[in-house]
């Protein structure tokens, strides 16, 4: 069971050191956008970078608002696996780190909805 957790996170931490390596590749090539500017052409780089930045915003806020409604369509569920020792939460192991989860669940998707 914990194999599979840490296999799930370490997949994902894949994905993000490969989206990380993908913006810095980005921004190397905007880099190279000022010499529209230096040659007198100003609106080329402005038009690339706007283009740029629309479709890159559009794409993260897709991501975003399909996590949050996978999410949030979730919590009730989520909720309900509150661990419990002999029917009360207060006596089981876990049950203070299981609200503090849920409560930073809660933050990250309210920060998203924004």
């Amino acid at each position: 069971m914990e194999e599979d957790v840490r296999e799930v996170r370490v997949r994902c931490t894949r994905h993000l050191a490969e989206l990380h390596r993908l913006h810095l590749t980005l921004l190397g090539e905007t880099r190279w956008l000022k010499r529209f500017t230096t040659e007198g052409r100003a609106s080329v780089e402005i038009e690339i970078v706007a283009e740029l930045m629309e479709q890159y915003l559009s794409a993260s806020d897709a991501f975003l608002e399909n996590m949050r409604g996978r999410m949030e369509a979730r919590l009730g569920l989520l909720r309900r696996g509150e661990p419990l020792v002999n029917g009360r939460p207060e006596d089981a192991p876990g049950h203070g780190g299981f609200w503090l989860s849920f409560s930073r669940l809660c933050a990250v998707l309210r920060r998203a909805a924004r």
